[in-house]
């Protein structure tokens, strides 16, 4: 779902999660930046629904939160980098109920990231589900509207609507294709400058 505007954006993620949490199903919030999880804590906070938070501010909790995120009714919101490596099984039960809900509060750069997010649900065959609920105030469309959604505004004038999935589809491929081109431009741009200090610096020939 990709909404116009942040505020229905987070209304439509806390009426996901508390759907999700009512049916007993765990679910897993990946946010993009400790900032973000913050303010959807403080959100489901006033929702009254109790969650785990992890964003990189409690390490020597972050294993045991994240491996405890497949418990019937858990609520866990992180940060889409915290707890990678660390194994979310299945409480007893819970593969009946639908298993793991991942929920991605923004897209990134990177598919290769959102895939990482969206396959925790999967676990070796378990059952589970994915979702992302964004805006177009999002960081990743930045460079897509230079802040300009007007032309969308009139298009889809109801703001608590999603867009159409169609557009919404499109929208977020293109965004994503043009972050993904701009960083393969750094890293090429950066791999020419290092080979050029490596010639400066080596004393005979090509330095290894």
């Amino acid at each position: 779902q990709v909404f116009l505007a942040a505020d229905e954006k987070w209304r439509a993620v806390v009426a996901s999660i508390r759907e999700m949490h009512g049916s007993g199903r765990p679910v897993l919030i990946g946010t993009r930046s400790v900032a973000a999880s913050e303010h959807l804590s403080e959100l489901l906070a006033a929702s009254d629904l109790r969650h785990q938070i992890l964003n990189a501010r409690q390490d020597q909790e972050e294993a045991e939160v994240v491996a405890k995120a497949g418990e019937k009714g858990r609520i866990t919101v992180a940060t889409n980098m915290a707890g990678r490596g660390t194994d979310i099984r299945l409480a007893p039960g819970v593969a009946d109920m639908g298993g793991l809900h991942v929920l991605a509060t923004e897209r990134h750069d990177s598919r290769r990231i959102d895939r990482q997010l969206f396959g925790r649900c999967g676990r070796q065959g378990d059952p589970g589900s994915f979702q992302a609920i964004v805006s177009l105030e999002d960081e990743i469309f930045q460079s897509l509207f230079k802040g300009d959604t007007g032309w969308l505004r009139r298009m889809f004038p109801t703001v608590d609507q999603p867009l159409p999935q169609w557009l919404g589809h499109m929208l977020v491929d293109l965004a994503q294709g043009i972050a993904e081109r701009h960083n393969g431009r750094i890293r090429r741009e950066m791999l020419r400058v290092d080979e050029q200090l490596s010639d400066m610096l080596a004393f005979t020939g090509r330095g290894e």
